[in-house]
């Protein structure tokens, strides 16, 4: 809800000045009425005691997810879209997408269609979501649209979450085996240090390594942790603001050989999707390859998408520009070559989306069994070795006794 300022006279003729609570400003205006008072002015309180706190201006994925499998239902249900709007507003517990569904209320009853009162809310709602919405629109087959646009969203987020949960266990697994290093480092090497210094035996490399390093670590582990914080963040900015480094980061991770065909695997399955939503949408060809190439989120396949919207505004085929890149497999070239040749390139491509959405799960599980026992070999490589730099020293001292 929005807090309104306003000033008016009630039917009394008395001057009234206040606040009052609304989505829009109409409706605003509507309590005032309401009310019994006729408002001159009502204007959006800009206090900021007034403002809703809400952290960034984005919809979560799945808040998305869930909104746009309702509407599809609503819609499907014969549910005129402007009630669908506004049951789904006054359900959803996202902020944004709320607020955004207020207004794109207001316009629809107000004369617009629904597709150019969401373009207005690019934060909110894609663009592949508003291409196929006016699709949908044009061809009267807004229901198909959306439950075809409702089940790819639901296919990419699957996709998705598999795909984090399968990179955030050994993300987690080696900050801890880094936490524990540390803590050895700091706190049980520095007590065999003064030992071993005064057996004045010649000490392995491994140990002189670790004690240098447990050294360092202590005198300046400030220093290390403001040099560790420093990449990082010029690491973010550059991900962020460097096409270039972006596009680096994309194409090394994408070389890989285990997570990299992970990574490669998971972004055919969603620009194929997508793809065969749009075209089924009815979606022109030349502008469905830029709204993929824009949520595709992958600078790398991104710019072969480009090359194939070149190629096809210069009147040759789609196939040419994915056949000369490396990342598309065979079987995406020759079943979208056969797609273009039959007529029935958003089939072909729903089958490519489909085999790949099921090499996604297969190869998920095979890293499942396989990362923890590499990650536990990881983490007793480690640990051992610190120990080891340790024990060495020790045993040459029990024999010397």
């Amino acid at each position: 809800m929005v807090v309104f300022r306003y000033h008016g006279r009630s039917i009394e003729g008395q001057l009234k000045r206040g606040t009052v609570e609304a989505a829009t400003r109409a409706q605003a205006v509507q309590k005032l009425r309401e009310m019994k008072i006729n408002p001159r002015e009502v204007e959006e309180s800009k206090s900021i005691l007034h403002k809703e706190l809400a952290i960034g201006t984005k919809v979560k994925t799945q808040d998305f997810v869930i909104y746009t499998r309702q509407f599809a239902t609503l819609i499907r249900a014969g549910v005129s879209i402007v009630e669908s709007t506004r049951i789904l507003a006054d359900q959803t517990k996202s902020k944004p997408l709320k607020k955004a569904l207020n207004n794109v209320e207001e316009d629809v009853r107000s004369g617009l269609t629904f597709s150019d009162a969401a373009a207005k809310y690019p934060n909110v709602f894609p663009a592949v979501f508003v291409n196929m919405i006016r699709a949908g629109e044009a061809t009267g087959n807004l229901d198909t649209s959306l439950d075809r646009l409702a089940m790819s969203l639901e296919k990419q987020y699957a996709i998705k979450k598999k795909v984090q949960s399968t990179l955030t266990y050994p993300v987690i697994l080696l900050i801890l085996t880094f936490g524990v290093a540390g803590f050895l480092m700091l706190t049980v090497v520095p007590q065999f240090v003064d030992m071993f210094n005064d057996m004045g035996a010649e000490l392995p490399t491994i140990t002189k390594v670790v004690m240098a390093i447990s050294e360092v670590l202590q005198s300046s582990w400030y220093i290390v942790l403001l040099i560790i914080a420093a990449a990082v963040g010029i690491f973010i900015w550059l991900f962020k603001n460097n096409k270039q480094f972006n596009f680096s980061v994309y194409y090394a991770i994408m070389r890989m050989p285990v997570f990299g065909q992970l990574i490669q695997k998971s972004s055919i399955a969603r620009v194929t999707r997508t793809l065969s939503s749009l075209f089924s949408s009815s979606v022109p060809i030349l502008q469905a390859l830029v709204i993929v190439e824009k949520v595709s989120g992958n600078p790398v396949i991104g710019k072969v998408l480009l090359e194939a919207k070149r190629s096809l505004e210069k009147g040759s085929t789609l196939t040419a520009p994915l056949q000369a890149s490396w990342i598309f497999p065979p079987l995406v070239t020759q079943m979208t070559q056969i797609g273009e040749q039959t007529g029935s390139l958003d089939y072909m491509l729903e089958k490519v989306a489909i085999f790949y959405e099921e090499e996604v799960d297969r190869t998920v599980d095979t890293l499942k069994s396989l990362i923890e026992p590499l990650m536990i070999l990881f983490l007793a490589f480690i640990v051992g070795g610190i120990v080891m730099a340790i024990m060495i020293p020790m045993f040459s001292l029990y024999e010397q006794m």
